[in-house]
């Protein structure tokens, strides 16, 4: 319930905030002309779609589990996340041409004045807030969706600053920084897309997580008194969740009760960890001789 309430509450802070923004720098656009803060508003108007899709599909991830989908939708998070990419890949194709037009045909906008520039370090100031307040919710509640949000924001930081320096630049007579300003906040766009793109694609195609999180499996594993080896640890995304599997060993003489119990409390303890969600422990006799060195050469 936490968390349903946490990255819901993210998309609707960040939709209003990119409506805001929105409206701002379509002001400014229409005062100056310039390309830079017009590929700024283009960009806020992306993230203004983009939030909307999150926050739909931040909705169906939090449904509860149901007959047809007993492990919960988290899983479609990936999914959200990868139209997030399309969505801003599309505003940086947009903005690149907007700005070879301009460079090609030599029309560039007219001097900056001060709403200008208030609203493009006020654009920076607002997404390193909104950057920090997805990025803190997206790692307590592992969610891919926050994260790609918090990815678009961080980036938002950087592109801002880089319309400011086209916007100043035209002011002080160079006119040309302008439209070239704006080829740098697409690349800017453009790289957020493949980041979300790069995030997501591990999460749908099994990837292993990092690690350090299989050694803290397997140092868990190890932990309890009753476990004499474990091998053969496996551990994959299975949406933004991992699935673990692995053998342990243990005397062979113990009934079939005490190895159960064993078996229970191990996989009670990994699915302590925040980013595990199913867990299949196998026990096997220790007197088989199956524990392996090199625990690296059992996955």
């Amino acid at each position: 319930m936490e968390r349903k309430r946490a990255v819901r509450r993210v998309g609707f802070v960040v939709l209003a905030a990119n409506l805001a923004l929105v409206a701002a720098k379509g002001g400014a656009w229409w005062l100056t002309g310039s390309l830079a803060v017009g590929s700024e508003a283009v960009n806020s108007l992306a993230d203004v779609a983009y939030s909307l899709v999150v926050l739909g599909g931040i909705y169906l991830t939090t449904q509860p589990p149901d007959f047809e989908h007993p492990h919960g939708h988290e899983r479609i998070e990936p999914f959200v996340s990868l139209v997030v990419a399309l969505g801003v890949l599309a505003a940086g194709a947009g903005v690149i041409w907007q700005a070879a037009t301009a460079l090609q045909a030599g029309t560039y906008g007219r001097s900056a004045n001060v709403a200008a520039v208030v609203v493009l370090v006020g654009t920076a100031v607002a997404k390193f807030a909104l950057y920090r307040y997805c990025l803190d919710v997206a790692e307590e509640h592992h969610s891919p969706a926050v994260r790609a949000t918090a990815l678009d924001n961080r980036n938002d930081i950087l592109t801002a600053g880089a319309a400011l320096a086209g916007v100043l630049g035209s002011a002080a007579g160079y006119p040309v920084l302008d439209p070239a300003a704006a080829l740098v906040v697409a690349v800017g766009i453009l790289y957020t897309g493949y980041e979300i793109v790069r995030d997501n694609v591990n999460y749908l195609v099994g990837a292993a997580p990092p690690e350090d999180l299989r050694e803290e499996i397997l140092e868990r594993a190890l932990a309890h008194p009753d476990v004499e080896g474990a091998h053969d640890v496996v551990a994959h995304y299975v949406g933004p969740e991992v699935d673990v599997s692995l053998h342990i060993e243990v005397e062979g003489e113990m009934t079939l009760h005490d190895a159960h119990d064993i078996e229970t409390e191990l996989i009670r303890d990994l699915e302590s960890i925040p980013e595990v969600d199913d867990v299949f422990v196998h026990v096997d006799p220790k007197e088989l001789g199956e524990w392996k060195d090199d625990e690296r050469e059992a996955v």
